[in-house]
């Protein structure tokens, strides 16, 4: 059993090999797998890109809600408390503020610039 293949070593196998067409086998794959990384970076950075725009533009959508929604609540509250108790104008001067600090505050805390509550 002298002929097995399954037991030939690599060193007892003859193979016919020109160094010179592996070396201009090596350079074509070399050039090709770097055109390729090259592309897939530029693909993965135009990505990152238009997501980090995308999560800015919705970052600051959020924050001006949060402070226009706490504005527009104190002012509706003041006005409510200046029409049942007859206080014009200073329940909807004092909620106006409270509303916009309440409104600061929460942009504070979207932003990561300041804990939640009970944090």
């Amino acid at each position: 059993m002298t002929g097995n293949k399954d037991t030939e070593t690599p060193s007892e196998i003859s193979v016919d090999i020109d160094d010179g067409k592996l070396d201009n086998r090596l350079g074509e794959l070399d050039a090709s797998l770097a055109k390729l990384r090259g592309a897939k970076a530029t693909d993965l950075r135009q990505q990152q890109d238009n997501q980090s725009g995308a999560s800015g533009m919705a970052m600051a959508w959020r924050l001006g809600s949060e402070f226009v929604s706490g504005v527009l609540v104190g002012g509706g509250i003041g006005w409510m408390i200046d029409a049942w108790f007859g206080l014009a104008p200073w329940g909807m001067i004092a909620f106006l503020l409270l509303g916009f600090l309440a409104g600061m505050l929460n942009m504070l805390r979207s932003a990561g610039k300041m804990p939640p509550p009970g944090a």
